[in-house]
């Protein structure tokens, strides 16, 4: 094993040193003076010291000593030793010349953390001090500060997860002297003794980020046991501007292949596809949503990403343009991004005529079987989206609150849209007799809703394959 020093041990006692620090005391003229504090406990070497080596002088007090007692293993706090945390990271480049950082982006490294090794740290502060008036002072003073503990910080790197610590108050013995009181000593110590949980960390791994520029695939063939590299092996293409959907792979002959986005198998940004719900988006990696962090993702993609700026970009077989929304990744979930939707890409809402005049949109999808339709009867116009029929043909005595004012049964099949227009329900939306896509969203929620001929189903929503989306930085 190389040799490593970190001084981590070194930065808990120079915390410990500061922690007792500042603190004072009021001589008998009314006047403040700071108790100063060394590293080291009373020895015999030390009084000599302190007595500037007579022992016609009193050692210089009141003092505070702070010494190590004790350090041991924490096994109650060990973890799996074979842990490690990777923090992906990016460094603002600097101008060596100017001896300034720069707004532009430098190095990008991978910082991986190795588990640490949890320790029990003892340390004792001893209090000297000439008479009880000088220990009461000093002591009040620092024993107001635990109730029960105090935290202290060893380092301001936000990556070092072993940073923060707490230090206990564990025990107070007030006075070193003994009944009755001798002459070998003219100063009172009152030791006081601190625990604090702490980490000892092996060096990190620090890693160069590289930027994936171009992907060399091949295809293995079952048959003869063979790496085919043919004429006929696809090379990715990145998705294209120049056409509003699909995706699109390039043989090495330059023949460009279009494929719908219901059958891909053009690999495009590393494979991934993305599950859009309402206004998120997660990254699907091998059928799994969500154990993707999207941050990780664009720092391997060529651009920058801007939170706020940057959009997703949907393209779909039903609509001539893509679905555009700038997105913003979620700060207390990497792996799902925010998206907030372009308007005036969105899918146009079918224009529907009833009795209250034009209107593309719907106020409530209900289920009939559960919902009483008379708390909506006040509201001559309201348009309702069926989850299930309304009576039948057949049926010579529907549902007394189906009804129409005159008594007459009303019949509607699942998925028709019906209003109301005051005196009777009537239906504006057929689904039977309608095969083409439409739109319409619900006032309700704000949810948009696509007929596909057969079902009602969310316009935007669902899982996009990849060559069907992309980032736009």
């Amino acid at each position: 094993m190389q040799h490593f020093y970190d001084g981590q041990i070194r930065r808990y006692i120079t915390q410990m040193v500061r922690l007792m620090s500042n603190f004072s005391y009021k001589d008998g003229k009314g006047e403040l003076t700071q108790v100063p504090v060394m590293y080291g406990d009373i020895t015999r070497q030390v009084g000599h010291i302190l007595r500037d080596n007579s022992e016609n002088k009193i050692p210089s007090a009141p003092r505070i000593g702070v010494y190590i007692t004790g350090l041991e293993l924490d096994r109650d706090r060990l973890a799996d030793a074979s842990f490690v945390g990777k923090v992906h990271l990016r460094e603002r480049d600097y101008d060596s010349v100017n001896n300034e950082y720069l707004n532009t982006q430098g190095k990008n490294v991978t910082v991986e953390r190795l588990m640490p090794t949890p320790y029990k740290l003892t340390v004792n502060a001893d209090v000297w001090s000439t008479n009880t008036e000088q220990k009461l002072q000093i002591m009040e003073q620092i024993l107001m500060l635990f109730n029960p503990s105090l935290e202290i910080q060893t380092t301001d790197n936000y990556i070092d997860w072993t940073s923060l610590s707490v230090v206990d108050l564990d025990a107070v013995n007030f006075s070193s002297r003994s009944m009755p009181t001798g002459t070998e000593s003219e100063i009172d110590v009152g030791s006081l003794t601190f625990s604090a949980p702490i980490y000892i960390s092996p060096p990190v791994k620090v890693k160069k980020l590289g930027v994936i520029t171009n992907i060399i695939m091949s295809i293995f063939n079952e048959d003869t046991g063979n790496v085919d590299l043919g004429a006929t092996m696809p090379e990715l293409k990145r998705y294209n501007d120049e056409f509003a959907e699909g995706v699109f792979q390039q043989d090495k002959d330059g023949t460009i292949t279009r494929k719908d986005s219901a059958g891909l198998s053009v690999t495009a940004y590393n494979d991934y596809d993305v599950l859009v719900l309402g206004n998120t988006a997660q990254l699907i990696h091998k059928g799994i949503v969500g154990n993707t962090n999207w941050n990780g993702f664009f720092e391997a993609l060529p651009g920058t990403f801007r939170s706020g700026l940057s959009q997703i970009q949907l393209t779909r077989a039903d609509v001539n343009q893509s679905v555009n929304g700038t997105v913003a990744v979620n700060p207390t979930d990497e792996s799902t991004l925010t998206i907030n939707w372009d308007e005036d890409t969105i899918p146009s809402d079918m224009v529907i005529t009833g009795s209250t005049g034009d209107r593309n949109k719907i106020d409530y999808i209900i289920d009939p079987l559960n919902f009483n339709p008379t708390t909506i009867k006040s509201v001559n116009g309201i348009r309702v989206l069926l989850l299930g029929p309304i009576g039948s043909a057949t049926n010579t005595d529907g549902a007394d609150a189906w009804k129409n004012n005159d008594g007459t049964d009303f019949v509607a099949d699942e998925n028709d849209i019906i209003e109301w227009t005051g005196t009777a329900w009537t239906i504006l939306f057929d689904s039977s007799t309608q095969s083409d896509i439409k739109f319409t969203t619900n006032l309700n929620t704000g949810i948009q809703y696509k007929w596909t001929g057969s079902e009602w189903v969310k316009s935007i929503e669902g899982e996009y394959r990849n060559g069907a989306w992309r980032i736009q930085f």
